[in-house]
């Protein structure tokens, strides 16, 4: 695949914002250096300093190697997978607490900052105040932990929050219109509850949730295909002699012949605006069919955030009928999935966080996982045994013991 993409994300290079100036001809040139903070969970004050290649911290169980990971991917994508509220950010006893990276390469040194004080986040970048989409994808992260192992098997909420939680960090227009319809969903479910609501009073929300919907949908499924690509390359090294399959089921269209991934969707070879046009008039009237029972129910039934991203292992439902041992190659090819569309898109490789996901699987996919990544890609493991780890990995990782 061609750095330039195809579709609505190889467009996307052409209005990189210039933090990406870092990166040249598809080779990273800057790495996460140092994270140090300060009153942040059960650090009273912690310097990290990392690898360009892999750093492995090894310790107990609860001595702060999740934690550090968590600031890691705070300071890199804006957001932390454990959804804390940010006065949990603070160690016990304290009033504020402090997070910093340090970025360098070519000459260059980024810092980016996130700070808790009076129960509020900020976030900043060198040294002057900014919101999340300021560090967001400067060096963009890839997050691997437990938790993700059961994506497959638990709700469509979830395999829509790992798709958009990826798809903001390359784009910030996809950050915006996410948030976008988030708001507008949420004020139509409010005035959907009000016993006063008529077919006619929805008409110019209906419009704006349609016009902010469709534009996100060109961008999520424009995004899933290509990590669908990748995907099905890295699931076939893995657990090779099975086909498998990600296809994107909208609550608003029917299926496409030829629509990536399967998607139900506007033909691929339309144009940006053309696609969007054809979701925005799919997306009204599925919105004016389902009006008597969003009435009814309160809520809107419809769109991006009721649609379904379903796998497949030779033609049969994943979620249903895949094996434990299949779901977990599933979302390891997923995330080898996500570092390979990161380099596809942006030219260059995430920080790949890895938390103690290695005691979760066999010896089998631990190799076929870590094979997977490439060299070059800057990765931070968390574990408790570095017996799961092979000698090649150990004599080129710098392995840090946590909690002594």
């Amino acid at each position: 695949m061609t750095r330039n993409g195809r579709g609505c994300f190889g467009s996307w290079l052409k209005t990189t914002p210039s933090r990406f100036e870092p990166w040249r001809g598809g080779v990273a040139v800057i790495f996460a250096r140092e994270l140090s903070v300060r009153d942040y969970r059960n650090f009273a004050s912690y310097t990290l300093e990392l690898a360009e290649g892999v750093t492995i911290l090894v310790g107990r169980n609860a001595v702060g190697k999740t934690n550090l990971v968590e600031a890691l991917q705070l300071l890199t994508s804006g957001a932390s997978f454990r959804r804390p509220a940010p006065a949990e950010l603070v160690a016990e006893g304290e009033t504020s607490c402090k997070l910093a990276l340090r970025l360098e390469g070519e000459g260059r040194v980024i810092d980016l900052g996130c700070a808790v004080r009076e129960g509020k986040r900020s976030f900043s970048r060198n040294g002057k105040k900014c919101r999340a989409a300021g560090v967001r994808g400067v060096v963009p992260s890839v997050l691997f932990c437990p938790d993700d192992l059961d994506m497959i098997k638990r709700s469509a909420r979830v395999r829509r929050s790992a798709l958009d939680g990826f798809g903001v960090q390359l784009n910030e227009q996809y950050a915006q219109l996410l948030g976008a319809y988030e708001r507008l969903v949420e004020q139509r479910n409010a005035l959907l509850k009000e016993r006063w609501c008529t077919r006619e009073m929805l008409a110019a929300w209906n419009d704006s949730l349609a016009q902010t919907g469709a534009s996100l949908l060109v961008h999520r499924v424009a995004l899933l295909a290509r990590v669908r690509e990748r995907f099905v390359e890295a699931y076939g090294r893995i657990a090779p002699g099975e086909r498998v399959d990600i296809s994107y089921e909208s609550t608003v269209a029917p299926a496409a012949p030829g629509a990536p991934g399967g998607a139900a969707a506007p033909a691929p070879n339309l144009s940006r605006a053309e696609q969007a046009a054809a979701w925005k008039a799919a997306f009204l009237a599925a919105l004016d069919a389902s009006f008597e029972d969003e009435l009814r129910r309160g809520i809107t039934l419809v769109g991006p955030h009721r649609d379904e991203i379903r796998f497949s292992i030779d033609g049969r439902d994943a979620r249903t009928f895949a094996s434990q041992g299949q779901q977990r190659s599933l979302v390891l090819a997923w995330k080898v999935a996500e570092v390979a569309v990161t380099r596809d898109i942006l030219g260059h490789p995430p920080l790949l966080l890895l938390d103690d996901v290695m005691s979760e699987l066999d010896a089998e996919r631990r190799e076929a996982f870590m094979h997977g990544i490439e060299d070059e890609v800057q990765t931070v493991i968390t574990t408790t045994n570095l017996g799961y780890f092979s000698d090649a990995i150990l004599n080129r990782a710098k392995v840090v013991p946590i909690g002594g």
